[in-house]
């Protein structure tokens, strides 16, 4: 069997993030692996950044984000294995019980897992597009022939059934029957449905003279539906999702299990697409409407001071995560006006920081920066700055400011010229096609893309060329978004110099009653491996879980399978009930306490039912885990028994 490339980087990634435990789902894009994490305290931030294969550690919108450069599809697959993931990274995430994350994060994280899945065959299928508008501007093809016909459907195909594929990973997002998901997409493009929006049958005319007019072309058991056109449409499918996905968890509660099968999906569907069609679209259709109009009116107002400021913040706003927000509208705006004039003025963006890059490389005397400097530009001429961006530019400040000063030029030139996209299509050199107007041809606007990505690239060399010289070379600082562009330098850590500042010692009490087993025998890796700490494993007779000490708890899953506990003498716990009980998603535990409780030695604070969870498949091997056993000289075992009862003194740190 061959040996996978990535294991060993892909096992210290997983430590890194704090265990596999620690992870909610994960997720890469073009050169990062995104996670979302339980707790993101738990990460060793540190440790990751100067890992040998990871450009740097990124927190931001929600996400804990490993920066690994172009091969990260290939350290995704060996991570997906080494950590035994299902599912494609994701596991049961509580999407609707974080409470934790602001709107704004919650947003972001959102949209991002809705499109990231899909942002490969979506950049296909625009550049497809693209490229046959651009055949036949050039006169290679005609519109009525065979091979424009099959060209244009290969690339439109997506986009016209686009509320299918959003279904599917809305589905995902929202924890809903995934073909259900699908089958509400469907519906929305159905061809008949399709019809009825562009039927010359008019009822009567609702709210008549105001902005949401609608002529009505038929009803619903006598109620009126407003219909819209809901193909290549965005909004729509992931709110009708979402509301679905309340149905269906209802659906679940009240419908026998011997029929669930086929009757949760059924209640769900008869109850989603009504009100999707009654309520639910055509409220997602006028406020995508208006939102594509104010932003088009900020562009008419001005369009080069908008290129401007699209052209200097896109970078910060691509480090925030803040850009998925832009690429909704964009969606909106392609939908409803066939054009997107906002998103089209960051173009130059990426040039301009190939062109930093680019001067940078010539300039360095640095094997390690030239190393990462040649493949970056590689990667900027084709749109993915990443490694651009947090292995060169970034962490040395000055020549990323000066990326954004030729980016803004290159935006205020877009404005000027007038350029628009009118498909989604590719990044870099490949999203020239979507710059085409398919009814004009090739014009200025089109030439003056060309014009600003030359511009952008080109400032951005010289400048970096005259003004950031001094600063290839110098100590890197490590860049971090989500927080503040400034940076604190960073350093090889050497521990054989490090004093640790250790813990004073404690006692802890058995949280359970049972057989007591070495961690290293237990089933979990991750566990027995020391990984996450120091500690012992204990096989329960008891379905209650009591706290070892006063404290606080610093960690209470919603699922019940595990809780966290900082004691008052500051020793960091983690109790584990039972291996991948997370699973079982809550069915079998019912949590005690909440985040913040402050309890005593002795208090309960999860109880489970030991003969369910074992007759669901799993082990009830509960880990007690000392999380910061590196501030203590030594954890041991202070009884000789192999068996124990709740609250017994069981573990000494000193």
């Amino acid at each position: 069997m061959k040996k996978m490339k990535y294991e060993d980087l892909s096992k210290e990634i997983i430590d890194g993030v704090g265990g596999k435990e620690n992870v909610n789902s994960v997720v890469h894009c073009t050169t990062r692996l995104r996670f979302k994490l339980k707790d993101e305290g738990l990460a060793k931030t540190e440790k990751l950044k100067t890992t040998d294969g990871v450009i740097t550690v990124v927190q931001s919108g929600g996400q804990y984000q490993i920066v690994i450069g172009n091969h990260v599809a290939d350290v995704y697959d060996d991570l997906i294995k080494v950590g035994g993931f299902q599912d494609g990274g994701s596991v049961p995430d509580d999407y609707g019980e974080k409470s934790d994350m602001s709107l704004l994060d919650r947003f972001i994280d959102l949209v991002s897992g809705i499109f990231t899945p899909i942002l490969g065959p979506l950049c296909a299928a625009g550049m497809i597009k693209g490229f046959t508008a651009m055949f036949v501007a050039f006169g290679w093809i005609t519109a009525t022939s065979g091979s424009y016909l099959i060209l244009h459907a290969i690339g439109d195909g997506f986009f016209y059934f686009f509320p299918v594929l959003l279904g599917f990973t809305s589905a995902n997002k929202f924890k809903v029957d995934k073909f259900v998901g699908m089958a509400i997409g469907a519906v929305l493009c159905y061809p008949d449905i399709v019809a009825i929006n562009s039927s010359k049958t008019v009822l009567y005319t609702l709210f008549k003279g105001t902005f949401f007019a609608s002529d009505i072309h038929t009803t619903f058991f006598g109620i009126p539906v407003i219909m819209m056109n809901y193909t290549s449409s965005v909004i729509p499918i992931i709110l009708a999702v979402w509301f679905a996905s309340h149905v269906e968890k209802w659906a679940k509660k009240v419908i026998p299990d011997v029929v669930k099968t086929f009757l949760v999906p059924f209640v769900t569907l008869v109850i989603t697409l009504p009100v999707t069609f009654i309520v639910i679209g055509p409220i997602a259709t006028w406020l995508s409407t208006a939102v594509s109009d104010v932003t088009v009116a900020i562009y008419n107002f001005s369009p080069i001071f908008a290129g401007i400021l699209m052209g200097a913040f896109w970078q910060v706003f691509v480090m925030f995560g803040l850009h998925w927000g832009f690429v909704a509208v964009m969606l909106t705006n392609l939908a409803s006006k066939g054009y997107d004039p906002i998103v089209v003025l960051a173009f130059a963006a990426s040039f301009a920081q190939t062109g930093v890059v680019l001067a940078m490389t010539l300039q360095t005397k640095n094997k390690k920066t030239r190393s990462i400097g040649i493949p970056a530009v590689i990667s900027g001429i084709f749109g993915v700055t990443e490694p651009a961006i947090y292995g060169l530019s970034l962490p040395r400040k000055r020549p990323f400011i000066l990326s954004c000063i030729a980016a803004a030029v290159g935006g205020g030139l877009l404005g000027f010229f007038g350029t628009k996209t009118y498909i989604y299509g590719g990044l870099g050199i490949f999203a020239f096609p979507s710059y085409i107007n398919s009814k004009t041809g090739i014009d200025m606007a089109f030439y003056g893309s060309i014009i600003a990505a030359a511009v952008a690239a080109i400032l951005g060399f010289v400048l970096q060329a005259i003004f950031g010289k001094n600063y290839v070379d110098i100590e890197p600082e490590v860049a971090t978004a989500g927080a503040s562009t400034a940076s604190q330098v960073e350093t090889p850590v050497d521990e054989s110099n490090t004093t640790t500042i250790f813990n004073k010692a404690t006692t802890l009490a058995s949280p359970l009653s049972g057989k007591l087993i070495q961690l290293s025998e237990i089933d979990d890796k991750v566990f027995a491996s020391g990984a996450m700490g120091k500690g012992i494993a204990i096989d329960p007779t008891e379905g209650v879980i009591y706290a070892p000490a006063d404290g606080e708890i610093v960690l209470a899953f919603p699922t019940g399978h595990a809780v966290g506990l900082k004691t008052t003498d500051g020793a960091e716990l983690l109790m584990h009930i039972g291996m991948d009980t997370v699973n079982l998603e809550g069915k079998g535990f019912e949590i005690l306490v909440k985040q913040g409780d402050q309890v005593k030695l002795g208090t309960p604070l999860v109880k489970f039912d030991i003969a369910a969870i074992k007759a669901a498949g799993y082990s009830v091997v509960t880990p007690l885990v000392v999380t910061n056993s590196k501030n203590y000289h030594e954890i041991k075992i202070v009884t000789d028994k192999s068996e124990v009862t709740k609250n017994e003194v069981l573990l000494e740190l000193s």
